[in-house]
């Protein structure tokens, strides 16, 4: 199957059109990507919050009342017939604990990235949804966007021909510069790629489809860090996971992406993504936003800015439990909408297994298999 073919999910009706109905919520991890979501739930009608749980029942409450709901524990918010889904924020360790708790409650289940820890908490986590009946999707949304989207709607299109390779890059140096606590950016379970990556390997099988092997190097240069912000500034850190990993994406469309994941530079004037094709070129935005400027290259001419052509116009976080929402996965069919656990899980495989290929030298070969979600076209909410 071509790339630019999209699955059997693929759709040209337009917007998802799901019953209008309303999802009460609950949340659980009260951190501060939790503010994020909250404007997210405030705006949108469609998604009611009407709890907020976390070991911090402060926090808890102070979130909830910022977000008209009531702050509880998370055996109180689990326990709660009002509660149909769950939006876990919790940290990456604790995402299989917290999303099968809520599976075993009856409840639909959205899990921020990485969708695990581990790919074999992340099987276990998608069997049980699947055994149970209820929805279980997974973050990054940012591909609902109209950057990717628009990104999107030029490969379906045929503008830069049968796509053929892909570059994807992202070089920063290092989260410990701002964060006063990054130690778990350098600790087996994060590094740059299990903590950006989703973004750019989610991008990446939207535009060219599910991956088959991957290939991977990586390095950890720099052993020791040093604490640049708050009361901890000064303070070294042990580095003990790769910092710098390189990997090589062979998708089932026989297309190639090359990815570059790094903590050990400065910065880096790369596209976040390029995607090359028998007949141009393309620029995608940065993956971690969801709207930007989309180029494009052919004939050997002039990069050109297209206009927006696909994704959710106001797209924030938390748009991707709406997309199940509005794509009728509440409503009798957990498997219809495109931020799915499945997608979730094959990413989760992919980065898995390039930093499985970079230690053993071997190439790996990815058993678990997403469907390229299907496109979202020029969408105003």
């Amino acid at each position: 199957m071509s790339a630019a073919a999209g699955s059997s999910q693929a759709t040209s009706q337009g917007a998802p059109q799901g019953p209008q109905r309303t999802l009460n919520v609950g949340l659980i991890g009260a951190g501060n990507i939790s503010g994020q979501y909250l404007q997210t739930l405030n705006r949108l009608a469609d998604l009611n919050l009407v709890a907020v749980a976390d070991l911090d029942i402060d926090r808890a409450r102070q979130v909830a009342e910022a977000g008209g709901a009531q702050g509880m524990s998370v055996e109180e918010l689990l326990a709660s017939p009002e509660v149909e889904a769950v939006i876990n924020l919790t940290i990456p360790r604790a995402h299989a604990e917290t999303s099968l708790a809520a599976i075993a409650a009856g409840k639909g289940v959205y899990v921020e990235k990485p969708f695990a820890a581990t790919v074999a908490e992340g099987h276990q986590m998608l069997a049980a949804a699947e055994a149970a009946g209820v929805v279980m999707g997974s973050a990054p949304d940012t591909v609902l966007g109209t950057g990717v989207q628009t990104a999107r709607a030029a490969v379906d299109s045929g503008k830069i021909g049968t796509p053929m390779s892909a570059v994807a890059t992202m070089v920063t140096a290092g989260h410990e510069s701002w964060h006063p606590n990054p130690d778990f950016y350098y600790q087996p379970g994060g590094g740059p790629l299990l903590d950006m990556g989703p973004y750019y390997v989610t991008s990446l099988i939207t535009l060219l489809g599910p991956v088959t092997t991957v290939i991977g190097a990586a390095s950890a240069l720099r052993t020791e860090r040093e604490i640049g912000s708050g009361p901890r500034a000064g303070e070294k850190l042990s580095v003990s996971t790769p910092s710098h990993i390189t990997g090589a994406l062979i998708h089932e469309s026989g297309a190639i992406s090359t990815l570059v994941m790094s903590f050990d530079g400065t910065a880096s004037q790369a596209p976040p993504i390029e995607v090359h094709g028998t007949e141009g070129s393309m620029t995608v935005p940065d993956p971690n936003h969801f709207a930007g400027e989309v180029q494009i290259a052919r004939d050997r001419g002039q990069w050109q800015t297209l206009e927006t052509a696909g994704g959710y116009v106001q797209a924030a976080r938390g748009y991707g439990l709406a997309d199940l929402l509005w794509s009728g996965a509440f409503d009798g069919d957990p498997g219809l909408g495109r931020a799915q656990g499945a997608l979730g899980l094959h990413v989760l495989e992919v980065m898995a297994g390039v930093l499985s290929a970079a230690e053993t030298g071997a190439s790996v070969s990815i058993s678990s298999r997403a469907d390229r979600p299907s496109a979202v076209p020029l969408d105003p909410r």
